[in-house]
């Protein structure tokens, strides 16, 4: 793919990398007290702080006496996607692309815009603006309703919870299938072995870098995917080979992304073991923590970690890996978090190999969901913020991960744009 898509490696099975939560979350800035005192009246610095609601109504008061700026409507169309309010969106980037037709955020956010609402002709010719060829050509294959959903609510339960979940699912009418989840990969996704055995071909290819050699991505259409009493009709769909046209991947024969998960109401029921998949509110559910969503797939609420106090946090449900939390840069030595650095771990985020050290936090907190002395990682050698596009533009302290999440059942609600935990198995 092109350099504007390095840093994920979208199309990618194994997604679920230990510390692929690099990709979803950016680290704290400035320090801890300056990232708990809230910035007055600069738009972009409420934004990287995470102030979300202030920032937009500072980049339209900067709009009233300045509607040519280009980084206020943009930024403005940005904060609205977070919360996936694509009328705002629309509008914002909409005027920002008039300003400046060739730029590329505006292009990225706009395309990840209409992708989210299912608008995919929209979108190619916003990928080709971003030099993301493979996007544009994927998705203008895609012909007629995409993500057709049949069915009201399916409960999959866990054929295993370590390393990583997994549940079983059905290929174009195929037997069943053990496929992973994971909030911080985008695009459903399968192996070689099944993606040759449900006669899929690819739309478009290329040859990408991945974990110190290349594999080939491949981009298709799928017919059906069953999730037991839900089925998802014609969806986009990738798989990776070696350069022979192996399997890069026997961990799991699939992967569910969140494009899949957001088209859905899923409860990650990890108390009870099991997966809970039901239409979309069709109001949206009172309460909750706030949910965000930025650069297609990588979720976000309120979080915090060693008493920090609330800021935003990465929250990435599903994937494999160990640990209950991550830290980036000086994050962890900023709050005072112990840290062995003698036991020095060497990994894989987002494709890239990573150096990482276990931390122990007195307590990270989500909500009324606790974790205290719990086993996490911290990376400090993350640089401290990654803008568009290759990260958010936006601090984030870390990311919540695999195991905090075994006590309690999550719910994500893409209506409401809200986060629902508890601790227990879910009901019914």
């Amino acid at each position: 793919m092109a350099q504007y898509g390095k840093w994920d490696r979208r199309s990618l099975l194994r997604g679920a990398a230990a510390l692929a939560g690099a990709a979803a979350a950016v680290p704290l800035l400035g320090g801890v007290a300056a990232a708990q005192a809230e910035p007055a009246g600069d738009a972009d610095a409420l934004f990287k702080a995470g102030h979300f609601d202030q920032a937009a109504r500072a980049y339209e008061n900067i709009l009233k006496t300045d509607p040519k700026n280009l980084n206020a409507a943009r930024q403005r169309g940005y904060v609205a996607l977070l919360s996936n309010k694509f009328p705002d969106a629309e509008k914002y980037l909409t005027m920002a692309l008039d300003l400046s037709p060739g730029d590329k955020d505006t292009n990225y956010l706009l395309a990840d815009c209409y992708l989210r609402q299912d608008k995919f002709a929209l979108s190619v010719p916003r990928w080709q603006a971003t030099g993301e060829e493979s996007y544009a050509k994927w998705f203008g294959a895609v012909t007629g309703e995409p993500y057709q959903l049949h069915g009201d609510s399916a409960r999959l339960p866990f054929q295993q919870m370590d390393p990583m979940p997994l549940v079983e699912a059905s290929v174009n009418g195929g037997p069943p299938k053990r496929f992973s989840f994971y909030t911080g990969a985008p695009n459903l996704g399968v192996s070689a072995s099944v993606a040759k055995e449900a006669g899929l071909t690819p739309v478009t290819s290329q040859k990408v870098e991945y974990e110190n050699g290349v594999i080939w991505a491949h981009y298709g259409i799928l017919d059906s995917l069953k999730l037991g009493g839900l089925e998802l009709r014609n969806l986009p769909v990738g798989w990776s080979t070696t350069e022979s046209g192996e399997d890069t991947d026997s961990d799991s024969d699939g992967l569910i992304g969140t494009w899949v998960l957001y088209h859905l109401r899923p409860t990650f029921d990890y108390a009870g073991r099991s997966l809970i998949l039901r239409r979309p509110a069709p109001e949206p559910a009172a309460g909750g923590l706030p949910l965000w969503l930025a650069r297609e797939q990588y979720l976000h609420s309120r979080g915090s970690f060693a008493g920090s106090g609330p800021r935003v946090v990465g929250v990435n449900i599903g994937g494999t890996g160990e640990v209950t939390a991550g830290m980036f840069g000086e994050t962890a030595k900023q709050l005072g978090i112990r840290t062995d650095h003698d036991r020095e771990i060497g990994t894989f985020g987002s494709s890239h190999p990573a150096v990482v050290y276990p931390c122990y936090p007195k307590e990270i907190r989500l909500g009324d969901a606790v974790a205290k002395e719990a086993y996490c990682y911290t990376n400090p050698n993350r640089p401290i913020n990654v803008p568009l596009p290759f990260g958010t533009g936006f601090d984030t302290m870390g990311w919540f991960a695999h195991c905090f999440w075994k006590p309690y059942h999550v719910t994500l609600d893409f209506t409401a744009m809200s986060l629902h935990i508890a601790r227990g198995p879910a009901a019914g």
